[in-house]
């Protein structure tokens, strides 16, 4: 999975007008690198994105293994990522009119020692006052290097002891644990959000629900199995629910090969019923809109990418609108 170099001349294939372009949004979920993928994204190409003409005022950077330094000792190598992004968002904060990074998402191995876990955590909190949580990500499947990038190779994670015990620790500092794996992890994440009431757990991608190699063609025909899960996960008061991520080519809506990127409309007429019953079952209080740019950003442009959330929250009233764009991901990362 690269990004071509004329990506942004494709999305400039479609130009919307922005809709709504007062309401305030905070983006809970996108990455920065130097290098990765074949692109470079720092803020500059955040900008970009997020001055594109919606209002985002907001973001929260999640870990993606960027700004690691060669030769750092395991487990503090993690401590760089949170250095890098925190030397970011000073230099942004001299541009106040532009987005600024609000909070950071850092990564930590949760199955070390309790002693050893704090001490980490400790260095993340010395790195940066953004410091808000860890994302120890549990995406694994026997075919992941088929239909993603090489990463997390950890079967069963959620239902490791340690892995629990860790995650639990979290909550004593007020930190929150972002999680991302594939659809069909969703039992072993149940099973992990049970065992740790006291963690506010946030659920990335809605599952991920794959929709390429083995998986092609069968991700519409599981989508009433795919509700019965969303559903359970959602009677855990601990967790909350991130909508977006699910533009990713591994989704396989197919937008990444084709000539012209989607509009606003074909977004919403593609994905908008996932959308909607993550906000049924989890209520507008417990949902944020995401973008997870740039990984999406092969598939939907940034403007038209919130032109469809405005669409999607049209439906429901002001306060709900203000929770979906905003008020959760203020409320949850403190932000």
């Amino acid at each position: 999975m690269r990004y071509p170099e004329n990506l942004n001349a494709w999305h400039g294939q479609v130009v919307e007008e922005v809709i709504d372009p007062g309401q305030e949004i905070t983006d809970p979920h996108h990455h920065l690198w130097p290098e990765r993928l074949g692109s470079h994204y720092e803020m500059e190409e955040l900008w970009a994105d997020t001055g594109a003409g919606h209002r985002v005022t907001k973001t929260v950077f999640i870990e993606c293994g960027a700004g690691y330094q060669r030769g750092s000792p395991e487990p503090m190598a993690p401590v760089a990522e949170t250095r890098y992004v925190a030397g970011l968002a000073a230099e942004a904060a001299k541009h106040p009119e532009r987005a600024q990074i609000a909070g950071i998402i850092a990564h930590a191995e949760l199955r070390l020692p309790l002693d050893v876990l704090n001490t980490v955590l400790d260095a993340h909190e010395a790195a940066s006052p953004l410091f808000r949580g860890i994302r120890h990500a549990g995406a694994w499947d026997k075919e992941r290097d088929k239909f993603m990038f090489a990463g997390q190779t950890v079967p069963h994670l959620y239902l490791d002891q340690d892995f629990q015990r860790g995650v639990r620790a979290l909550a004593e500092r007020r930190l929150t644990y972002d999680t991302w794996h594939f659809h069909p992890q969703n039992g072993e994440f149940l099973t992990l959000a049970k065992s740790c009431p006291e963690t506010t757990i946030v659920l990335d991608h809605f599952g991920t629900p794959i929709g390429t190699h083995r998986f092609a063609g069968q991700r519409e025909d599981r989508f009433a199995q795919w509700q019965d899960e969303m559903a359970a996960i959602a009677e855990c008061p601990n967790v909350v629910a991130k909508l977006g991520g699910l533009a990713m080519p591994v989704n396989g809506f197919g937008w990444d090969g084709r000539n012209v990127p989607p509009s606003s409309d074909e977004f919403v007429a593609a994905q908008g019923h996932y959308y909607h019953h993550m906000i049924d079952v989890f209520g507008p209080e417990r949902c944020m809109f995401e973008s997870n740019f740039p990984v999406d950003k092969l598939s939907v442009g940034y403007a038209v990418y919130w032109n469809a959330m405005k669409k999607i929250a049209a439906r429901y009233d002001r306060a709900a609108r203000e929770a979906l764009f905003r008020g959760t991901a203020g409320r949850i990362y403190r932000i």
